[in-house]
């Protein structure tokens, strides 16, 4: 039975299909929520820094691809290339966003994930003048910053922008990141923390400083994010 259901998730059809309900859910969600905006110009400040890396928490980044607001906000995303990863990629794709395929693990599995081709890919992206959009977690370990968004600041010359999107009709899965299912007809609020500078010269010890404020940006982000649509008590926690 787990074989037969592994079968029909990984199919075409079903995959397309997932792919295209998210897409159109994901806009109702984004067309029946009124969103607030933290700053109240954050597009004002942001697009003199394009492109940029936009990084975001796992599990919280399902209304990411709206923040393109413009048709020249060219973006292209990074998605997982696990079975979970091909419906993200035909949603993100049907919203207008680019998509690469590897992993963001720069840990033993790295090479094995296409990880070493999806950042040359990202580098690549930028210096065409795409933002590019990641989490920003270690894989598995939930609010834990990675260092690959860093190394790829550094490598891209880049900045780093941080930032959270909540609403306040959601749904919560009990997964390792708490994925959170926005639901239509509420409040929504998208904040956007300071960007982070990565030098090209970055040692070690700069680069974990920085990686140490991404992480304290983001976790405040959601906070705040969180606090504006009513729901304190799960700031923090997406």
């Amino acid at each position: 039975m787990k074989k037969l259901l592994r079968n029909v998730l990984r199919s075409s059809w079903v995959q397309r299909a997932v792919g295209f309900f998210a897409a159109e859910w994901l806009r109702l969600v984004w067309l029946t929520n009124k969103f607030s905006f933290d700053p109240p110009d954050i597009y004002e400040i942001v697009e003199p820094q394009l492109p940029a890396i936009f990084a975001f928490w796992h599990g919280q980044h399902f209304l990411t691809p709206f923040i393109k607001t413009k048709e020249s906000h060219r973006a292209k995303v990074l998605i997982s290339r696990h079975r979970d990863g091909e419906f993200n990629a035909i949603a993100v794709e049907r919203l207008g966003i680019g998509t690469i395929r590897g992993s963001g693990d720069h840990g033993g599995a790295f090479h094995r994930k296409g990880g070493v081709g999806a950042f040359r890919e990202m580098v690549q992206a930028l210096e065409q003048g795409y933002n590019v959009a990641s989490t920003a977690d270690v894989p598995k370990r939930a609010r834990v910053a990675g260092m690959g968004i860093i190394m790829l600041a550094r490598e891209s010359g880049r900045p780093i922008m941080p930032f959270a999107m909540a609403t306040s009709r959601f749904i919560r899965l009990h997964n390792w990141d708490r994925t959170t299912i926005n639901l239509p007809f509420g409040r929504g609020a998208l904040v956007g923390i300071e960007p982070i500078i990565v030098p090209p010269d970055a040692d070690a010890a700069t680069m974990e400083k920085l990686r140490a404020a991404l992480e304290a940006n983001l976790n405040e982000a959601t906070r705040r994010a969180c606090a504006q649509v009513g729901r304190p008590e799960q700031a923090g926690h997406g």
